[in-house]
């Protein structure tokens, strides 16, 4: 019984809440839809990045830092969940057939309706993971901001804008599965930052890539779904989407090879 109210609880605030079950993608209305806030946004966190640096900006007393830290993380943990339940509930609820799931149909699919909520709070989440550079230039440890970490942060921004934008098939699937990673990923973060360090560092990494493989894989239906049928919503902006992820897991890839074998290699060392 207590399942089943918890179920309808949840079920509303995710689903059937007008807020969301109304939400339409109004290019000039809904706020962040127009081409320049998404360019000011990149540029200026491409902008204020470059400067901290280039300054050599103060780092935060290691108690606030790490206060800080732990409040993002556990946020941006707690909201990933959220938005991995969410997505997954509306586009159960939303979806008039399994395949809708993978293929919006072409022409017939406004972004509009619960799923394109929790693709523009997941737009949004994005914005709010920004902080997640700024938190590594005020710790003084610049050595960490690697090449992948702007380049992801600053791409993904753009790629969730044009899943809106195209109304992009497939993108309930990358949302999901994300979010998901991401509940692992920061709830790691947030581990370290209250002092405790779990042991599967690795296995976020082996996730992340996981991720991106399966992707590829749902893409293959989709591209079926395409050209075997009426055709699929947004293809433009899954070419993009594609483009991006194979770019983000070579550079993900190389990254796990290089500091995996390091620390194989500073293993034997030590």
């Amino acid at each position: 019984m207590r399942g089943g109210v918890l179920s309808s609880v949840l079920h509303y605030w995710l689903v059937d809440h007008p807020s969301v079950r109304h939400f339409t993608w109004a290019p000039g209305h809904t706020f962040g839809s127009t081409p320049l806030f998404l360019t000011l946004t990149v540029l200026s966190y491409l902008v204020l990045t470059r400067l901290l640096v280039l300054l050599n900006a103060p780092p935060l007393p290691p108690a606030i830092l790490k206060a800080v830290t732990a409040i993002h993380n556990l946020a941006l943990s707690s909201l990933s969940l959220f938005m991995a339940a969410g997505c997954a509930l509306s586009s159960l609820s939303q979806a008039p057939d399994p395949r809708w799931i993978v293929c919006f149909p072409a022409g017939k699919t406004p972004p509009r309706g619960p799923t394109f909520f929790w693709a523009y709070v997941f737009y949004l989440s994005k914005i709010l993971e920004l902080v997640d550079t700024l938190l590594i230039v005020l710790s003084g440890s610049t050595q960490r901001l690697t090449f992948l970490h702007v380049y992801h942060h600053s791409t993904v921004l753009v790629m969730c804008y044009v899943w809106l934008q195209t109304a992009q098939s497939l993108f309930p699937v990358a949302l999901v599965t994300n979010a998901s990673v991401h509940v692992l990923m920061y709830g790691y973060y947030f581990l370290c930052g209250v002092g405790l360090r779990p042991r599967w560092k690795k296995a976020v990494t082996n996730c992340q890539i996981v991720q991106f493989v399966f992707s590829f894989l749902v893409s293959g239906l989709m591209l079926w779904y395409h050209f075997t049928g009426p055709g699929c919503s947004g293809i433009s902006g899954w070419c993009f989407n594609a483009v991006f992820n194979a770019s983000l897991l070579a550079l993900f890839v190389d990254f796990h090879v290089k500091s995996y074998a390091r620390k194989k290699k500073n293993d034997k060392e030590g």
